[in-house]
């Protein structure tokens, strides 16, 4: 069959249905009001293109250099023309149009993509194909191929390709579903978005839905109290245009807000309440906070769509850099925005709102707008600049440097856009959508990367005048003391005099990666174009900025764990293997063991940094298995003049096997060991955290994970192996009050996590005092 009914559509059917439909399907069985609607299959797409032979030449045209506009340009179109110029089989016509007449007859519907690779954690693709309202039936079987075609934009094509997903591997289903002729509509997070905190956040615009999505309008903004069911605020926004359908042509329109309007109160009290009432039954039904878009109509309120919120943080304590909450921290009644008021934060809210995302990174940043979506665009962003591209790589870090905010189209909030901008401290938005599309190069903008607003034209320049490192450093001036130490994670070296800021004592993970990555380069290209002294000159730089702040309290830093998916994208990384699960593959210890002539360069930098008096570095091995690892990475250390018996050095405890071969590991001579707890949770519970069927078992508290790190730091203290953690779970909370009650040697924390570790800490050792002499 060409089609299923949304009634008869279940999670379990995500792979014939495409993600958009399997949540519509279970939101529909769960009782709640969903439009009715069906289904053409992804089965359905994709006999279309082997039936009709155009699958091979069609993947054929779509593998190009997406770095390539102009190749990427000609692959979109000839992608375009393969599907739409192919006609459709006429019983799969007559099915669709059969189905159609089901709906009801002359029947305005809404014709939506729903591809089967869609939110996934770390990869969304969803929002990349496309959407058509109130089609009928006349124009409905071409609407469906041009979805199908969608799945072949140049934006998909390009992420795609940066996310190294093969092309082939993705189909497309296609939801025909009943138009609601929405008089208002919006979105809603069941939980914080940022936080997880259990605070229900609502946008609400006039008319289509599609406004608020798009970021075409600045919606209203509702915080709700999830507890106490208050509207602790409620930001009423200048609503300057809506969609809605034009009652002649039946097309989409956008139409100015009528004057009483504008900067009127979309939802009642009585509405949000039945909005909070259903977004707590989606939830509840999910086991997960969700994205929900509604619609209402008529006085009803309709569910149109859900997917769960990726974005929260790991750590929990991100309420400050990373809230989407129009609003302030509570008490407000209503609050006028975008009409000139002042903002809950003090700040001016002028400026009409030209796209809106995550508040990813704190702070308010104005500049010009720097385009950038190729890679030699990035000599082209100076200082005081705002980079806005679809994503950030870590070869963009010299120019995230320069710039003075950062704003993508995609990415969450453990994106490398977000880590990056917050170590640096530069205010940044993520996952606009369509900020790359939406704004002009050298347009002046003023981003707000607590409201996650991109706003038309500049602020005063006292209100967007920022001390970085000023505002990382604890605003309790008094350091908690504690046996258990707690470090900062620094991803890259330029973040370093901003971590030192927090008061940590130490560094308890510096990533070698991002000090050649941001080369552009791959080692072995960068030797070759530049010498082996350069090559170390290099890592010698990145190393030394940290080894100096910190100094001397220890820096530890981890040896090259870059997959081989990250390599391929940079210059020389043609060779580099094609693999299924690149986490799986060739990173870490094993490809430093595999090219001992590129690994020496690495050790020849620790080696110079300990001969030029650091001897607070520390060095790390990630991805180690067993102690034959240790041993011959041990002695690698030893052919480059490094003598392992008067240096401190260690593993990352990243998989089951090296946390039960930790006894052997101690005996090869190990000063510590570190917790990798994403790749130890990921391959103890055989979670592959970027598979959304399983996405929702990844848990760094599971038992087992907790009885390999409990077993492991048992082990090394009665051997006098120091053990640490510097995963992002090293920041939840529990995680802490269990590796503290367990006696674990250092705890290391995001920058903006270290002051609540450290009290978190010193609770947790004060009850263990207290319990002791009760």
């Amino acid at each position: 069959m060409a089609v299923v009914w949304l009634d008869d559509v279940r999670a379990a059917d995500l792979g014939t249905v495409g993600g958009k439909a399997a949540s519509l399907g279970e939101l529909t069985a769960a009782g709640l009001p969903v439009p009715p609607g069906f289904v053409v299959t992804a089965g359905t797409y994709r006999a279309f293109i082997e039936d009709a032979g155009i699958d091979e030449e069609l993947f054929e045209a779509v593998d190009v250099d997406h770095e390539d506009s102009a190749a990427l340009k000609e692959a979109h179109e000839r992608a375009h023309e393969l599907i739409v110029e192919t006609p459709v089989p006429e019983e799969v016509r007559e099915e669709i149009l059969a189905a159609y007449e089901e709906i009801g007859e002359d029947a305005f519907v809404a014709v939506r993509s729903s591809a089967t690779a869609e939110d996934l954690p770390d990869a969304s693709f969803a929002g990349q194909q496309e959407t058509f309202l109130n089609v009928q039936a006349d124009d409905l079987v071409e609407r469906v191929k041009e979805c199908w075609a969608s799945l072949f934009s140049q934006r998909a094509i390009y992420y795609r390709n940066r996310q190294d997903f093969p092309h082939d591997e993705v189909d497309i289903a296609v939801v025909v579903q009943e138009m609601v002729a929405a008089e208002k509509s919006g979105v809603m997070f069941t939980s914080h978005p940022s936080t997880g905190e259990p605070r229900i956040i609502i946008e609400a615009a006039w008319g289509l839905g599609e406004a608020v999505v798009s970021g075409t309008v600045s919606p209203d903004n509702y915080v709700v109290d999830r507890g106490t069911k208050a509207v602790e605020t409620a930001t009423v926004a200048d609503k300057k245009v809506m969609m809605e359908k034009d009652e002649e042509t039946g097309e989409t329109v956008e139409r100015e807000v009528s004057e009483d309007r504008r900067n009127a109160r979309v939802l009642s009290d009585e509405e949000i309440s039945e909005l909070v009432e259903l977004g707590e039954r989606v939830e509840e039904h999910y086991g997960e906070p969700q994205d929900v878009e509604w619609a209402v109509y008529e006085g009803d309120i309709y569910m149109l769509q859900s997917r769960p919120i990726t974005t929260i943080s790991e750590s929990g304590t991100d309420a400050d850099s990373g809230a989407v909450e129009a609003a302030g921290d509570g008490g407000a009644e209503v609050a006028s925005a975008g009409n000139g008021a002042d903002g809950a934060d003090g700040t001016s809210d002028d400026g009409d709102v030209l796209v809106q995302g995550l508040g990813a990174s704190p702070g308010i940043a104005s500049g010009e707008a720097r385009i950038v979506t190729k890679l030699d665009h990035l000599d082209q962003v100076g200082d005081g600049d705002i980079i806005v591209t679809e994503m950030t790589m870590p070869d963009m870090v010299p120019a995230m440097k320069r710039a003075a905010g950062i704003v993508t189209d995609e990415g969450g909030m453990t994106s490398h856009a977000a880590i990056v901008s917050r170590e640096l401290g530069v205010p940044a938005v993520v996952g606009t959508g369509s900020g790359t599309r939406e704004l002009d190069d050298d347009q002046p903008i003023t981003i707000d990367g607590d409201k996650g607003t991109v706003r038309e034209g500049v602020v005063e320049s006292e209100d967007v005048q920022r001390e970085p490192i000023e505002e990382a450093r604890p605003k309790t001036p008094v350091k908690p003391m504690t046996a258990t130490e707690v470090k900062v994670n620094v991803s890259i070296p330029e973040a370093a005099e901003r971590a030192a800021a927090t008061g940590a004592d130490g560094v308890g993970l510096l990533r070698m990666e991002h000090m050649i990555l941001s080369t552009g380069k791959t080692p072995e290209k960068y030797i070759s174009d530049n010498g082996e002294r350069a090559y170390v000159d290099q890592l010698v730089e990145g190393m030394r900025t940290a080894a100096e702040e910190f100094y001397p309290r220890p820096v530890r830093i981890r040896t090259l764990d870059a997959p081989t998916d990250e390599f391929r994208q940079l210059d020389g990384g043609d060779d580099e293997p094609k693999e299924h699960n690149p986490m799986l593959g060739y990173r870490g210890i094993r490809r430093s063991l595999d090219t001992p002539e590129v690994f020496k360069h690495e050790l020849e930098a620790f080696r110079r940094m300990f001969e030029m008096g650091y001897d607070n570095v520390e060095i790390m091995f990630p991805l180690v298995n067993d102690a034959e690892d240790v041993y011959r990475a041990k002695n690698l250390m030893r052919e480059a003049g490094i003598d392992p018996d008067k240096r401190n050095w260690g593993v990352m405890v990243e998989t089951p096997a090296s946390a039960l071969g930790i006894e052997e590991m101690a005996g090869a001579g190990i000063d510590f060991a570190s917790f990798g707890t994403n790749d130890l949770t990921q391959y103890t519970l055989a979670v592959d955290r970027n598979n959304e069927n399983v996405a929702d078992r990844f848990d760094e508290l599971h038992p087992s994970v907790l009885k390999l790190i409990g077993d492991t730091i048992e082990t090394c203290r009665e051997l006098g192996v120091k053990t640490s953690i510097c995963g992002q779970a090293g920041s939840k909370p529990k995680m802490v009050q269990f590796l503290a009650e367990k006696g674990v040697s250092s705890i290391s924390a995001n920058i903006d996590a270290v002051r609540d570790v450290q009290h978190e800490v010193k609770r947790v050792e004060q009850r263990l005092i207290l319990d002791s002499v009760r």
